[in-house]
């Protein structure tokens, strides 16, 4: 019998008919591509699987009656104009099937003493309204307990973020990308949107520190940059000139590629540089998958969600403690060969793993 990995275990998996799964939002939104591999790859496992594209949210409603069981990837940033407003929109859908749902971007603190209780509020009302909810971390399944979104007795299933098939193991390009660095060059890569929170400040300030230490051991450094490899998020521009002004203030030069298409993307994160994933409130995170689909092994805060997923997928991040980013990037300097994965590094659970573990799930919810 086939069987599939959330963060701590193996669970023996038993084909179930899916519900019909729901894919509504912008198609290149993070939660909406993910929510589509995850369909594509049920599908894959159960031809007849349905997957409904639902071209505005206010009509999931409507689609939704005309199934027994529907399954959504609910972020309240998708759903409406606020928590208030989405938690509203998934209530009226619970009210005509039964709906199971994957949350994503979870409430915590890094939402800030305004938003925090407000999405808290609207995530409860959406855990209330479900006969069934996903996570896909158990960090994130904790937070909903920390922060009374769910009751401690309410059962939450965790279902890691899978990798793609087709990067199942570490590829053997990126090792000998990193032989094309210039020797003198300390270059940061941070791959994803530039918003408040992201960390692409604290890579600024603590590549200019570590330019300073490797100058003080006598090397000369000819460039000193932080790559940005991506655009500010919907409403961020000028996040992006204040992140550059701070970069101006400490000599470090910061390039923004802005959107790229996904090849681009792949071939950014696979290029000369240190990847770097500075997000202190990770919850759960298609970047770090990102990179090791490329075959890089970034340096990763730590926090409780790092800690879960280098145990999950061993080997593939370096952790470091909070403020000490400045002798990480020293290290990864001096041994680039650090920030590369072997080639055949195992980066299950893949896609295929979580789609079977979804189906296992259904079969009880």
């Amino acid at each position: 019998m086939p069987t599939s990995r959330d963060s701590t275990t193996m669970t023996a998996v038993s084909p179930a008919d899916p519900p019909a799964l729901l894919l509504t939002g912008p198609a290149r939104h993070g939660v909406v591509r993910y929510a589509r591999d995850v369909a594509d790859q049920v599908r894959l496992l159960d031809p007849d699987a349905t997957v409904v594209q639902v071209s505005d949210p206010a009509e999931l409603v409507g689609v939704a009656a005309g199934y027994p069981r529907v399954h959504l990837h609910v972020t309240d940033r998708l759903l409406g104009r606020g928590p208030e407003e989405a938690a509203a929109l998934v209530e009226r859908v619970a009210d005509v099937t039964r709906l199971t749902v994957t949350l994503h971007d979870v409430p915590q603190p890094s939402d800030g003493v305004v938003n925090l209780p407000r999405r808290v509020s609207g995530y409860a009302r959406v855990a209330a309204a479900a006969a069934g909810v996903v996570v896909n971390s158990r960090h994130e399944a904790l937070l909903l307990v920390e922060h009374d979104v769910v009751p401690a007795d309410r059962a939450v299933a965790v279902i890691p973020l899978g990798a793609s098939p087709a990067s199942a193991t570490a590829p053997a390009s990126a090792s000998a990308a990193l032989g094309d660095a210039h020797p003198a060059a300390l270059v940061a890569l941070v791959a994803g949107y530039v918003y408040p929170g992201k960390g692409h400040d604290d890579v600024v300030r603590a590549v200019a520190v570590a330019a300073d230490r490797l100058r003080a051991a006598g090397h000369a450094l000819a460039e000193v940059a932080v790559v940005a490899v991506g655009g500010p998020s919907a409403g961020h521009e000028h996040d992006v000139d204040a992140l550059r002004a701070e970069a101006d203030r400490r000599g470090v030069d910061l390039r923004v590629t802005g959107s790229l298409d996904d090849e681009a993307f792949r071939a950014a994160l696979r290029g000369p540089g240190i990847p770097v994933a500075a997000h202190q409130h990770l919850s759960a995170s298609r970047t770090l998958l990102d990179w090791g689909e490329q075959g890089r092994r970034p340096l990763v805060v730590s926090s409780r969600y790092a800690r879960e997923m280098a145990a999950l997928r061993p080997g593939t991040l370096t952790p470091y403690a909070p403020g000490l980013l400045p002798e990480a990037l020293v290290h990864a300097w001096r041994d680039p060969a650090s920030t590369a994965l072997p080639p055949g590094t195992d980066l299950a659970p893949t896609l295929a793993d979580v789609a079977a573990a979804y189906r296992t799930w259904w079969a009880g919810a």
